[in-house]
């Protein structure tokens, strides 16, 4: 326990340095509220539950009471997501979402612990080709991601849990900066 404990706190000492481009993504994120867009999330296994639990704090509230904002997790339909794997395969499953429900000027924020994700990969080719910004959350060195994504907010460690931990600290921070940029 005592190791997990240290790992989480050597960790989390390192995060200022991501400051730059996690306000730089809030940023973009309130600018795409502002004009009535999105922001969309994606990500598997423990990254959607992040994803759900992110646009859940964009829509209802983070701390202050406040108006909704445009929060949109791809992770939680059900039956488009058994539609898109079963008619078109996996790798398919967030691509046809951002297709259909994206709109230019949206913002897709991908969460990858290891920043290769077939799915994600292609739902950031889906956005870039729909002129919507993306944000990745990602983990150990970025993957191919990395190069992919607008601005890159990567936990360079390379225990998933660690990263999971990082990056639910850092979407509630990207929520915190969406309000203060919003004046919420």
């Amino acid at each position: 326990m005592q190791q997990a404990i240290n790992e989480h706190i050597d960790l989390f000492r390192q995060l200022v340095f991501l400051e730059p481009n996690l306000r730089l993504a809030a940023s973009r994120c309130a600018v795409a509220i502002r004009n009535k867009r999105k922001v969309m999330f994606v990500g598997n296994g423990g990254s959607a539950a992040d994803a759900q639990h992110l646009a859940a704090e964009l829509v209802g509230r983070l701390i202050n009471d406040r108006r909704p904002l445009a929060g949109l997790a791809l992770t939680t339909d059900t039956s488009a997501l058994t539609c898109v794997g079963n008619d078109y395969g996996f790798d398919e499953l967030f691509a046809r979402q951002v297709e259909g429900l994206g709109n230019a000027g949206d913002v897709l924020i991908v969460i990858s612990t290891s920043g290769n994700s077939p799915n994600v990969v292609k739902a950031v080719a889906a956005a870039k080709a729909g002129d919507i910004y993306v944000v990745g959350f990602l983990g150990r060195n970025g993957g191919v991601l990395l190069d992919q994504v607008d601005v890159p907010i990567v936990v360079a460690h390379e225990k998933t849990a660690r990263i999971q931990e990082v990056h639910i600290f850092l979407g509630h921070l990207l929520c915190q900066f969406i309000e203060q940029e919003l004046g919420l």
